[in-house]
């Protein structure tokens, strides 16, 4: 059993979603002796975001000498992903969507062929055999039944980005309106990290 742990938030220990995602990992670690955890924070250690070179090289074009080091490290960001049967995800909203690090790794993983392929009745997916669980954090409040609902581009994104290749068993694990004052972030880190815990084990 292999677990792929992924934080992108910029803060450091200051970070909500890296205090939860820790927690989801220590769970499900704790829950399954001998599981394998990958850790990669991606913003002590980003992937590049993607140019004309990378999608030339894509598509079989000539490879600048100096872009190898870059297209190793987005490959072997995309086998850790491809080998990883839990994936835990820290993602904090930035402006209404997920940071620009989490975007450039996920920009690595949408690979046609090997996350999803197009065929005769539309996409089909073919990275579906895995369990996501992503730990948000929130300055407001953006759920379904808030006048913000409209702005929340996190959680619906990243639903859509698994859906797409194929991963239904995607979970969500909110601290919302940690922005909001010291109580209300209190409340939501404590409501999150008690959503932690309870996480069933597989």
């Amino acid at each position: 059993m292999n677990l792929l742990h992924i934080d992108s938030s910029v803060l450091g220990p200051h970070s909500v979603s890296r205090q939860v995602s820790a927690a989801v990992t220590e769970r499900l670690a704790k829950a399954q002796p001998g599981i394998a955890v990958i850790y990669r924070d991606l913003s002590a250690d980003p992937l590049s975001h993607l140019s004309g070179s990378h999608l030339a090289a894509a598509q079989g074009g000539a490879t600048d000498a100096a872009l190898q080091g870059d297209l190793a490290a987005g490959q072997a960001a995309l086998d850790e992903f491809l080998a990883a049967d839990i994936v835990v995800i820290g993602a904090p909203m930035y402006n209404f969507t997920i940071p620009t690090q989490l975007k450039a790794w996920i920009d690595r993983i949408l690979v046609a062929g090997k996350t999803f392929k197009y065929g005769a009745n539309g996409p089909e997916g073919l990275a579906g055999d895995k369990r996501v669980i992503v730990a948000i954090s929130r300055g407001g409040f953006y759920r379904a039944d808030t006048p913000a609902a409209a702005g929340e581009h996190l959680e619906t994104y990243l639903r859509w980005v698994f859906g797409f290749i194929g991963v239904t068993n995607v979970e969500f694990i909110a601290a919302d309106g940690i922005a909001v004052g010291p109580e209300m972030r209190e409340k939501a880190v404590n409501g999150a990290l008690q959503a932690a815990t309870d996480l069933r084990a597989a």
